[in-house]
């Protein structure tokens, strides 16, 4: 994406905390970076580190080889606040690790503000099937790099629970 066509997507962005937002992000050149298991585990260091912050919480999220769909309720931040700093922390992070060097994220990130009446557990399901529908793994509980805040700890097939 050019720089002129990353500015007009943030045109009229507005960041409402207490929202929820499903953000997507890709890495540079979408290269899977994350199919490395120390690449993915440092991201979602990072993604925990923005919510020890209180600048949003997690509802659920994936981290796929080439991108992350992030479901979250906004705290604190703007939503270009949170997606910068956790960019920079988590390129940082990749560097520092020796999993990246140089760029590690495309420019900008792709948002949606959910309304009253979706449903977010639907939605949740979607964001992590992602690996099913991908081909990666046969059962979701195969694939190690996702969570949803409706998981408990006795559940035999997650997206059930959801």
């Amino acid at each position: 994406m050019e720089w002129a066509e990353a500015k007009l997507l943030r045109r009229g962005r507005f960041s409402e905390p207490g929202r929820l937002y499903l953000l997507t992000t890709v890495t540079h050149q979408r290269k899977p970076l994350f199919a490395s298991l120390l690449a993915a585990r440092l991201v979602i260091g990072q993604m925990r580190h923005s919510e020890r912050e209180d600048a949003c919480q997690s509802l659920a999220w994936v981290v796929m080889p080439d991108h992350l769909h992030w479901l979250i309720e906004l705290h604190t931040n703007t939503l270009c606040s949170l997606m910068r700093q956790f960019k920079s922390r988590s390129g940082t992070a990749l560097c520092k690790a020796g999993v990246s060097r140089g760029q590690v994220w495309q420019r900008g990130y792709h948002d949606r503000a959910l309304r009253k009446d979706d449903d977010v557990r639907k939605i949740a399901r979607y964001i992590v099937a992602n690996p099913l529908r991908a081909g990666l793994v046969e059962h979701i509980g195969d694939y190690p790099h996702w969570d949803a805040v409706w998981l408990t700890a006795d559940v035999t097939d997650p997206l059930n629970s959801l």
